[in-house]
């Protein structure tokens, strides 16, 4: 059983290598403990045991200590900076059949209403989401009304 559990350990640090996102760390020291157990000549459901209590034990008091140190920072790509700007529509947008264009800053998108609604060419809009590779949009005039009230 030790090579078992050596295998075990190996396979949880070439999976943390490769993730580098703490996902399996603590299974790997669990399965040092169970190396351990098995060389001292324990049974398999003891070997099971000092697994599951190591890999508990760690995660249980790392983690949080781990994602205080190394916080998740959301940073925002260059598409997601363009939320709340302006757009002029360049081809109609009907969202039934799914057409429609606005231009931002000399970029072309395709584009959806927000509500559903056809919005004519011409017409300046907010883009209020993206999706993919669309805007989601709303007319201008409408959010401006709306904060009017």
């Amino acid at each position: 059983m030790v090579i078992f559990w050596l295998i075990v350990f190996a396979a949880a640090l070439a999976v943390e290598a490769a993730t580098s996102a703490l996902v399996s760390v603590w299974f790997a020291l669990g399965a040092l403990g169970a190396v351990f157990a098995a060389a001292l000549g324990a049974n398999l459901a003891v070997q099971l045991v000092v697994f599951a209590v190591i890999a508990g034990i760690t995660l249980i008091f790392t983690r949080p200590l781990l994602k205080k140190l190394f916080p998740n920072k959301f940073i925002p790509t260059n598409s997601e900076l363009d939320v709340g700007k302006t757009a002029v529509v360049i081809e109609t947008i009907d969202s039934s059949t799914g057409k429609g264009r606005v231009r931002l800053a000399d970029v072309d998108w395709a584009a959806v209403s927000e509500d559903g609604s056809s919005i004519p060419e011409g017409e300046s809009v907010i883009i209020k989401e993206i999706r993919s590779s669309r805007v989601v949009v709303r007319k201008a005039e409408e959010i401006i009304s709306a904060a009017e009230k």
